[in-house]
């Protein structure tokens, strides 16, 4: 059992929803992102989205893409991402770590090298998003042989035509996008995601995790009461870029964690 599946298998026997939360790796700097993805488990972090900094983001909104400046400057890299899992599984060897990013950084390193890499260093979880199914042999099915779960997005715009072949070789869970168009814009609608939420779930027995859009604790309660749990990025995001101390920003994550517990 992966710890993807050891973590919800273990949230379902509290009766409890998954709280996932996205940060850039390195930023603003190694030492203070290090030390904000170090606190994230006790501020009620189940599992941690790791972003991978890119110079050419397809998917992320200013809020995310400001963030992946921020850490390249200060000299983040995919090695030193690697790093970041290694020092925390020092202490932790229970919390999920799922990287998070586009294939550039992973295709120039070597896929076969990335995956003995992320093997080491305890990642749990890969999302790509700029690979499509179509592409699953580039790295989903060879991640998967190494006992690391590939997670796929599905959007408004997966169709039941699209969804078979979004969940072909999905594991761990699959992370439904709320909103069209890019990260950390329009707000998350329970009413409007909870028959989407429905209609995957007929479709797999995975846990369906919604992200995008979602900013409040209320708004994470609402959501996670929908699907099996929220994942927040860009409202964590934006107060690291504003300069928010480490305890403050821990602080707003255990708001955002105990809003989507109370679900």
């Amino acid at each position: 059992m992966s710890r993807i599946d050891a973590k919800f298998a273990d949230l379902n026997a509290k009766g409890k929803k998954a709280f996932v939360t996205y940060v850039m790796a390195g930023d603003p700097t190694y030492e203070k992102g290090l030390e904000i993805v170090m606190g994230l488990p006790a501020a009620g972090v189940d599992i941690i989205e790791l972003g991978i900094p890119f110079t050419d983001p397809m998917a992320d909104g200013i809020t995310i893409q400001l963030a992946g400046q921020r850490a390249l400057a200060a000299g983040q890299n995919l090695e030193k991402t690697l790093q970041y899992a290694r020092e925390f599984r020092k202490v932790d060897d229970t919390t999920p770590i799922v990287l998070m990013g586009y294939y550039n950084p992973i295709y120039s390193r070597g896929v076969d090298k990335f995956l003995v890499d992320a093997q080491e260093a305890g990642i749990d979880g890969l999302i790509v998003v700029d690979l499509p199914p179509e592409e699953d042999s580039e790295l989903c099915i060879p991640a998967q042989a190494a006992g690391i779960n590939f997670i796929r997005l599905a959007t408004p715009t997966t169709d039941d035509k699209r969804l078979p072949k979004v969940l072909q070789n999905t594991s761990g869970f699959v992370y439904y996008v709320s909103v069209t168009g890019i990260t950390g814009t329009a707000a998350a609608q329970a009413d409007d995601v909870g028959p989407e939420v429905a209609r995957i779930k007929s479709k797999t027995d995975l846990p369906i995790i919604v992200g995008f859009g979602i900013k409040t604790p209320q708004a994470a309660k609402d959501i996670a009461a929908i699907a099996d749990g929220a994942v927040v990025g860009s409202a964590i995001v934006e107060r690291i870029g504003a300069g928010d101390s480490v305890a403050d920003v821990l602080a707003f994550v255990k708001s955002l964690a105990d809003g989507t517990h109370a679900a």
